[in-house]
């Protein structure tokens, strides 16, 4: 395996930073060919210590949230608010079907992550505010009554 080490050293190494993207861009869909959900899974499980290694995560999570701001559906604006401006107008931009799925998948993962270092007066703030916002829509639409037995069901939940 040296060997190839080396080859890969030396093809690699000549490449500019605009030739590695590219490269993986075209090369992601043969490399993942045949894999599993669980193989995939654990390969990344495997890398991302190596991709992670020296970034911030609280400083890089906002960049990557106002990069996704400024990109997304055209037409009636750039990014999240093109994409939220379709969405009240009763459009969907491609992949918007996936949102609601990936948001409840990422979401407390990246609360779990972010929120331990965060200072106490912000982590208390965000989390009266994320709570707040989640029982009015998670409760939206519901009767008093049942509004009453999900409110029960999150102090439950959070007091156990």
């Amino acid at each position: 395996m040296g060997e190839m080490d080396a080859m890969m050293e030396t093809m690699i190494g000549k490449m500019g930073k605009e030739e590695k993207q590219e490269m993986m861009s075209t090369m992601m869909e043969k490399f993942f060919a045949g894999m599993t959900v669980e193989d995939r899974q654990r390969m990344m499980e495997q890398m991302m210590p190596k991709m992670m290694e020296g970034i911030n995560m609280m400083d890089m999570m906002p960049r990557m949230m106002m990069g996704m701001m400024g990109g997304g559906c055209s037409g009636s604006g750039p990014g999240m608010r093109g994409m939220m401006s379709q969405m009240m107008q009763g459009g969907q931009c491609s992949g918007m079907q996936m949102m609601p799925h990936m948001m409840t998948q990422m979401m407390p993962h990246c609360v779990h992550v972010m929120l331990p270092g965060m200072p106490e007066e912000q982590r208390v703030e965000f989390v009266l505010n994320m709570v707040t916002t989640l029982v009015e829509q998670g409760s939206a639409g519901m009767s008093d009554e049942q509004k009453d037995e999900f409110v029960a069901k999150v102090i439950e939940r959070v007091t156990r």
